[in-house]
């Protein structure tokens, strides 16, 4: 795997401008995942041209339990997602989870799509601690790692990837993390994809998921096997934009491209169509 300057040299990329390119609007949002053995979590801001939405979940993996919102027209306060810090309040779903993030400088690609370009920086494996405090119970102190996905472009109409990002570690304990693409920002040379070991990154070659979520092949013959905990989908229909996503959490085992062998991982794997 080629090595990945961080933030700043050959991988630093100008964020797209303009509301509008042509027909296009812009398209950009920050997520942000959290994964531990109590929980995993994820929490989103996103705007397509003027409008904006926001998403959260939180899964429980004792006793099992999925809780979230979508929210077509961002109420304020329930997701904040400042530099360094995730904030959820959604006292109707009796979560409230706050989050310092402990942000790298990630690996940022722009890379073209459909006549335009998107821009992306990722980061993994970032310590996140904080509180986490569930219906009318104390909260509690939460350490875990997260996942930082920021984008911006002008996407074109229809956009549909296969997406995978998480964190686990091998069977010698090193540290590993991985955000994984195919379908946008995935050329062969100077894409998103990447493999963190111990804290640095390097690019992946391109890589293929099963229509079914539960493996992704690398190009160099590795393969990372996906067992589903819980699922999330949504499909939304408004007309002129419209967007439909299978998101399941779940664990993690095999091999990360470069035959990096995964003991154990948690993380997030997703298929989105969307029309925008």
């Amino acid at each position: 795997m080629a090595s990945i300057s961080e933030g700043t040299g050959t991988r630093q990329a100008t964020v797209p401008g303009g509301m509008f390119r042509g027909t296009r609007p812009l398209k950009r949002w920050r997520y942000v995942g959290v994964f531990c053995e109590r929980f995993m979590a994820c929490a989103a801001v996103v705007h397509v041209g003027p409008f904006g939405q926001s998403f959260w979940a939180l899964y429980e993996r004792q006793p099992g339990r999925l809780r979230e919102r979508t929210r077509m027209v961002p109420r304020r306060g329930e997701v904040a997602l400042g530099p360094g810090s995730l904030v959820l309040r959604d006292r109707g779903r009796g979560v409230t989870l706050e989050l310092e993030l402990e942000e790298q400088a990630g690996i940022e690609a722009l890379c073209p799509h459909g006549g335009a370009s998107v821009w992306t920086r990722k980061q993994a494996g970032v310590p996140a601690r904080g509180t986490l405090a569930l219906d009318v119970g104390a909260a509690e102190d939460v350490q875990a790692l997260a996942v930082i996905d920021d984008t911006a472009g002008h996407h074109a109409r229809h956009t549909e990837w296969y997406w995978s990002a998480g964190v686990g570690e091998g069977p010698d304990g090193r540290a590993l993390a991985w955000n994984l693409v195919s379908g946008v920002n995935d050329p062969a040379n100077g894409s998103e994809r990447a493999v963190w070991v111990e804290s640095v990154p390097a690019e992946a070659p391109p890589v293929g998921f099963a229509d079914d979520l539960r493996s992704i092949r690398c190009e160099d013959g590795s393969e990372l096997r996906f067992t589903a905990e819980a699922l999330r989908r949504r499909r939304d229909n408004l007309v002129v934009v419209s967007s439909d996503y299978r998101a399941p959490f779940g664990s993690f085992a095999g091999e990360l491209p470069g035959h990096v062998e995964l003991a154990r991982g948690l993380g997030v794997m997703e298929h989105h169509r969307a029309r925008w």
